[in-house]
């Protein structure tokens, strides 16, 4: 299930609630915690599928581990469990769509749209998906984003708004973001079952690049959203864990050829570092919004 990264669910959500208080509507406790419930289900499902397939398709034999890379080598250690973890993915899947079904008949067919594409991503991300440089890139921040965030807000509140789009861009960027750095050190696993990530298809020099402009335009959006009166101005300080990233880009840039020779030790400090950044930033956010 990979427990430690389901921590970026409970950042989105918490987020997306924050956003209701903060604009003052009422709403069930009941229905928040179905919302979390079918969201950290869809976590769970999509993370027993990857182990599952990485497993069978002999990837797990060949990444060489990291805290956030390479899956947790569970299968590896006891492959007996395989099934095991197929019926974890499907049995988490089921509670997911049961949770959207009681919404879609408690309040109408409007959050079937996030329901069918968040289903479509856990099923097809690791088989799928991972074929496309850009729809792997984002993939991950669609469901932690626009999907979760918007589709959280209107089950919630029965509306949406622009708004509530352009703050769900903030984790889209930053979840995108921390995929695709964790992608780099499987570059040459990745490669030899047949994916086709941006970093394979790209490069780390271009995927470097493209982390920095999404960082940037995650930092523009905060300040567009204060200066439009979406965010109050105390918000601004969720600009500074964005800085992070700025140490995450350099040291990663310094350390291009250990990741081309897989040799990860100053690697995966940068990546925790960025893993902090993108679950700190909305949380931040969130708490602004309720102070």
């Amino acid at each position: 299930m990979r427990l430690p990264f389901l921590t970026l669910t409970f950042s989105s959500i918490f987020l997306s609630y924050s956003a209701v208080y903060y604009n003052r509507s009422s709403f069930q406790v009941i229905d928040l915690l179905l919302i979390a419930l079918g969201a950290v289900s869809a976590h769970i499902s999509v993370n027993s599928f990857n182990e599952y397939y990485d497993f069978k398709s002999g990837l797990d034999a060949l990444t060489e581990k990291t805290r956030f890379s390479g899956g947790s080598g569970a299968l590896i250690i006891n492959p007996n469990s395989s099934r095991n973890v197929l019926s974890s993915a499907l049995v988490f899947l089921t509670i997911t769509i049961l949770v959207g079904l009681f919404f879609i008949i408690k309040n109408g067919p409007s959050i079937l749209p996030f329901g069918l594409f968040g289903i479509i991503i856990i099923i097809s991300y690791t088989n799928w998906l991972n074929r496309s440089p850009f729809f792997c890139l984002i993939a991950p921040g669609l469901a932690f984003g626009p999907i979760m965030i918007m589709g959280t807000y209107l089950v919630l509140t029965s509306s949406l708004s622009i708004h509530t789009f352009f703050l769900s861009l903030i984790p889209f960027f930053l979840v995108n973001n921390l995929l695709l750095l964790n992608q780099l050190p499987d570059i040459k696993a990745d490669k030899t079952v047949g994916r086709r990530h941006f970093p394979i298809v790209y490069g780390i020099e271009n995927s470097l690049k493209l982390y920095a402009i999404n960082t940037m335009i995650t930092g523009l959006i905060i300040i567009m959203l204060v200066s439009l009166k979406v965010l109050p101005a105390l918000s601004l300080i969720s600009i500074l864990p964005l800085l992070a990233s700025i140490k995450v880009f350099r040291g990663l840039h310094t350390h291009i050829e250990e990741i081309r020779t897989r040799q990860f030790a100053n690697i995966e400090p940068l990546l925790g570092l960025n893993v902090g950044m993108t679950l700190v930033t909305p949380v931040l956010i969130g708490l602004t919004l309720l102070l």
